[in-house]
């Protein structure tokens, strides 16, 4: 028995190198350089990141041929010096205005309501409830609904211009559903 104890100690001990180095075949894994999901577009041009970018959920679950709609997107400068959004354009839709919602609220505001500053090393929100910018994108081509897209191309003083899908974003509570579908409605059923 002391010898059969001593002959899988020694197996054991020659195996364990290859078992060892098959451990770390999951080391650099594919899901290794993937992003998590995020809820919208991501770009960058000069040292303009660009987050998030989405068109806020309409009220009754899609918009319609004709309406407006609010873009949500989160600006950030990684550079040194500011840069400035100075228009908003694209596909989908007539017009884009850019407003500055503290500028309205305070007259004595000189800055102009038609571009958004992005201080070197800072990042501006746009559209959210605590953001001081809106961006309205007027007269939509087309009826959207969540998950469909437009292009929006971004314009910046310094870094240049970029063009993103920008999708309709989900709801933010869950929607009523309508009547389902008869698949079988005006069919004969056979009993014989």
């Amino acid at each position: 028995m002391n010898r059969a104890l001593r002959a899988a100690t020694m197996g054991v001990l020659l195996l364990s190198p290859v078992a060892l180095s098959a451990c770390s075949a999951g080391q650099v894994t594919q899901t290794a350089t993937q992003e998590r999901d995020k809820t919208g577009a991501q770009a960058q041009v000069g040292d303009i990141s660009i987050r998030e970018a989405k068109l806020a959920p309409a009220d009754d679950g899609g918009y319609q041929s004709g309406d407006n709609a609010q873009l949500q997107v989160g600006l950030v400068n990684g550079g040194s010096s500011a840069d400035t959004l100075v228009s908003v354009d694209g596909e989908g839709f007539t017009s884009a205005e850019i407003a500055n919602t503290a500028a309205r609220i305070s007259s004595t505001s000189t800055e102009p309501t038609d571009r958004i500053e992005i201080p070197a090393g800072s990042s501006v929100f746009v559209g959210q409830d605590s953001s001081d910018y809106e961006i309205t994108l007027s007269g939509l081509d087309e009826s959207l609904t969540t998950g469909q897209y437009i292009k929006v191309t971004f314009s910046f003083e310094k870094a240049g211009e970029v063009t993103l899908p920008i999708t309709v974003a989900n709801p933010t509570s869950s929607e009523t559903r309508g009547e389902a579908y008869d698949f079988h409605q005006g069919e004969e059923t056979n009993k014989g």
